[in-house]
């Protein structure tokens, strides 16, 4: 039998729009906003893409964003931080102690958006 299994498969490199620090995670983000649904989307470049179902007006985009991300990693909203790029579509943004962790999935999930 030659089955492929994670034992004998190559480690997957890290993602480079990932930083782990102790109990908190930073992205490393692009966000569009103004998309139909609000969802991770692959990577753009050594970040993360996000769509966003707002338009990038009055923050409703980055109220979007903290939505999104505190649902997704299951943290209250106070837990989710944009650290920088308040205005750009360029984002750094920390969870705090992390209940879930959907990052994993969407390291595996479509590689380029």
């Amino acid at each position: 039998r030659d089955l492929v299994t994670p034992l004998n498969m190559p480690p997957r490199p890290p993602a480079l729009w990932l930083r782990e620090e102790v109990d908190a995670i930073v992205l490393a983000l692009h966000v569009q906003p103004g998309a139909k649904r609000t969802e991770a989307a692959g990577t753009h470049g050594d970040s993360l893409k996000i769509r966003l179902a707002a338009p990038p007006v009055d923050g409703k985009a980055n109220a979007e964003l903290i939505r999104f991300l505190a649902d997704a990693f299951e943290v209250p909203q106070r837990q989710v931080t944009i650290v920088r790029g308040e205005t750009s579509r360029q984002k750094s943004v920390r969870i705090d102690a992390p209940a879930a962790r959907p990052d994993r999935e969407w390291s595996a999930a479509n590689p380029a958006g």
